[in-house]
């Protein structure tokens, strides 16, 4: 029998390449660290024994990292348009992630941490012999505040380019 062509493909949207611009801008530059630590702190958290409501910091330490992480690869990519109705409001779109979700939730998660670290406090004595989770806690505590004022200058940032009538992130 004869053979059928494939039907057409989804039309191009030109080559994919990166955009450089953004990647060197202050918002790339503020992405990258946010990752970076977000990544230091769900880690700690998740390679030590935890409990309770670092249950909680744990969901939203790596929620917004995940977020975070498609933000910039869609903005690395330049192929914000292709996500629906947020698309065409990418500064917007990036200034309530980062004041809403990530200051709001790595502040949240923050304390979460430095409670847990100030509840484990007693076995940073010398000569306590069981296994502590003290320094674990508050190294994500330090990592998650660290990484909640990144949050809070690049969206400082995405604002400043908002109230100056700018629609592009970079």
């Amino acid at each position: 029998p004869p053979t059928v062509p494939p039907p057409p493909g989804p039309p191009a949207h030109g080559s994919l390449s990166l955009h450089r611009a953004y990647l060197r801008s202050p918002l790339g530059l503020l992405r990258l660290g946010q990752l970076a630590l977000g990544a230091v702190f769900w880690v700690t958290v998740a390679a030590h024994k935890y409990e309770g409501a670092a249950h909680f910091a744990l969901f939203a330490a790596v929620l917004v990292w995940l977020l975070t992480l498609a933000l910039f690869g869609l903005s690395l990519l330049g192929r914000w348009e292709l996500v629906p109705w947020l698309g065409s409001r990418w500064l917007l779109t990036n200034l309530v992630h980062d004041l809403a979700l990530g200051v709001g939730l790595y502040a949240a998660a923050t304390g979460i941490m430095g409670h847990k670290a100030k509840q484990r406090s007693f076995c940073n004595l010398p000569g306590y012999s069981q296994h502590c989770l003290y320094s674990a806690y508050l190294s994500a505590s330090i990592c998650g505040g660290i990484t909640a004022c990144l949050y809070l200058f690049s969206g400082l940032y995405c604002l400043s380019r908002r109230c100056q009538d700018q629609r592009d992130i970079v």
